[in-house]
């Protein structure tokens, strides 16, 4: 598929589905990426953290893209960069912050030298022909998030990211409403936009407005104050810093990430002011009512922070009478971590506030009202929701007609749709998937590793080992091992009859070597069948004498 003169567009990643966004634009026999970002594994991936977007489809065609253009530094736009951006060979454009934490991605895995970084300035157009690229500063939870006014030769596309309106923003300063409204006075045929909380009938609300709900409720506790909070929100670090001072506490930072988003933050100009912290241990020894600690965690990560402290195995511990308070919205899908933290925590006696006790959190994306201001400043002719769920997209879109943007297209990762010219359309199909880190490793996420391991995990695997002489016959008796098989208390009983049946499928064979495995396979694998009702991977090692 070669770009005409048309524009086209196309998710390989982030449509009808939250997370691991990847958008391509094409024109002119060329391509344009937008974001290149992760998802994070549940439970169907044993083993696994983090999943990347499967890029077959660019890479076929790596000599027709342009460059990669990145609205925001959130592990779901760039998260996939460090392990996938070297291959694709093109530059890398972002704005000091995003550029910032990407960099710091890149050294730690050994690339920077090898992947072109370039950082750009907000609201200055730069061109990667035929595109021309203007980065637009919106209000999100991490500073410098922007949306991209891409100009094509068949019209302009304002693509949002990921964004809110903010009246009040703790850090930065985005595009005011003359200057969006100026944007769709000079025409723009399509709107690209979040989907996220389109079923949020208010406004998602300022991050200012965060600042009383956390001081009254830190006001309130009489022992230690934990916050968990998105790393990434430097707004809301700034905020507790202030609170800190304010209050007589000194600060404590724990968590890797919140490390690194204090490390770049300073590098680029913000949080300048942020409090001295203290450590740990030094955190540990003050009064109880001296310290304010924030951690990374509140999502319910098994090795983050606050996770470690629920269980007992962090510097930092809490007790009875301190305060944990949770300033961020529970991720859909991770019910069950935060619940199991928060469990820990309420068994320790502590006192814990999310944003159902106290105003202690806003969202990062824009609810109706926001959308429908968006939708009379930019005044586009097509709507082409992003960033959801078939769900999301499908309101977003119905919402949009609702509010007289003259006509939507919802599509889906892998359609190929034609934006400009004429009425928009989908007219093929690229090919979309998953890969998955493991260790060190980038396999595919439907490949034979994962779903042996799988199988492993759902049904426990069986080692057999036996030696047979020249004459074909079993020499001893066979050896059989075993793993998450459930026999528990009668697993020697078990193990008995696997060796019988593997003995009896040795002595009944006459077939040769590879008929004999397989016998032995099938026979041990009825005995755990009719154990347990279960069938595990049996492995089967025979030794010729």
């Amino acid at each position: 598929m070669t770009p005409k003169n048309e524009l086209l567009f196309c998710a390989l990643g982030g449509s009808g589905e939250i997370g691991m966004n990847v958008n391509l634009y094409g024109t002119r026999g060329k391509w344009l990426m937008v974001d290149c970002g992760i998802t994070f594994a549940d439970p169907a991936y044993p083993g696994i953290d983090v999943i990347l977007p499967d890029l077959q489809f660019i890479e076929d065609r790596i000599d027709d893209l342009v460059g990669i253009v990145l609205t925001h530094g959130h592990e779901d736009h760039i998260g996939a960069l460090p392990y996938l951006a070297e291959d694709l060979g093109v530059p890398l454009y972002a704005t000091p912050f995003t550029a910032g934490l990407i960099r710091g991605k890149l050294e730690e895995e050994g690339s920077v030298n090898r992947v072109k970084l370039k950082v750009m300035k907000m609201n200055e157009r730069f061109e990667l022909k035929p595109f021309g690229v203007t980065f637009v500063p919106l209000s999100h939870s991490i500073p410098e998030s922007c949306a991209l006014l891409i100009d094509t030769p068949e019209g302009k596309v304002f693509h949002t990211g990921d964004w809110k309106l903010d009246p009040t923003p703790v850090i930065g300063k985005p595009a005011s409403p003359e200057e969006l409204k100026a944007i769709g006075d000079a025409g723009v045929d399509v709107l690209v936009c979040d989907s996220t909380n389109v079923f949020n009938k208010e406004a998602s609300g300022s991050e200012a407005s965060v600042r009383k709900g956390l001081a009254e409720t830190v006001a309130k506790a009489k022992g230690r104050v934990m916050v968990t909070s998105f790393a990434s929100n430097a707004a809301r670090l700034q905020t507790l810093g202030q609170l800190a001072r304010e209050t007589g506490r000194k600060l404590c930072v724990t968590g890797r990430s919140l490390d690194r988003i204090l490390k770049v933050s300073r590098q680029t100009g913000y949080l300048s002011d942020f409090p001295e912290t203290v450590d740990p241990d030094t955190a540990m020894r003050l009064p109880r009512n001296k310290v304010l600690i924030v951690a990374t965690g509140g999502q319910g990560e098994p090795r983050a922070a606050l996770s470690r402290v629920a269980e007992g195995s962090h510097t930092i511990s809490v007790e009875p009478g301190d305060t944990v308070i949770f300033s961020a919205k529970q991720i859909p899908g991770n019910e069950v971590a935060v619940g199991r933290i928060q469990n820990l925590l309420a068994a320790k006696g502590v006192e814990m506030v999310t944003e159902r006790q106290a105003h202690v959190h806003v969202s990062g994306h824009p609810g109706r009202p926001e959308l429908a201001q968006m939708y009379e400043w930019i005044r586009p002719e097509l709507l082409v929701p992003v960033h959801g769920e078939m769900r999301h997209m499908m309101e977003h879109a119905r919402f949009g007609l609702d509010q007289g943007v003259p006509n939507t297209i919802v599509q889906a990762d892998g359609d190929i749709v034609r934006l400009l010219p004429g009425k928009a359309k989908k007219i093929g199909t690229a090919g979309v998937g998953r890969l998955v880190l493991d260790g060190d490793v980038i396999l595919p996420s439907d490949g034979s590793t994962i779903n042996e391991r799988r199988k492993l995990a759902l049904n426990g695997q069986i080692s057999v080992a036996a030696a047979i002489g020249k004459d074909g016959r079993a020499i001893g008796r066979p050896q059989v091992k075993l793993q998450g098989v459930p026999v528990e208390d009668e697993r020697e009983a078990f193990v008995a009859d696997a060796v019988d049946a593997a003995a009896q499928a040795l002595r009944s064979t006459k077939r040769g070597i590879d008929r004999a495995r397989e016998d032995v396979r099938l026979a041990v694998r009825k005995v755990a069948t009719q154990w347990t009702g279960k069938k595990p991977i049996v492995d089967v090692l025979l030794i010729e004498a």
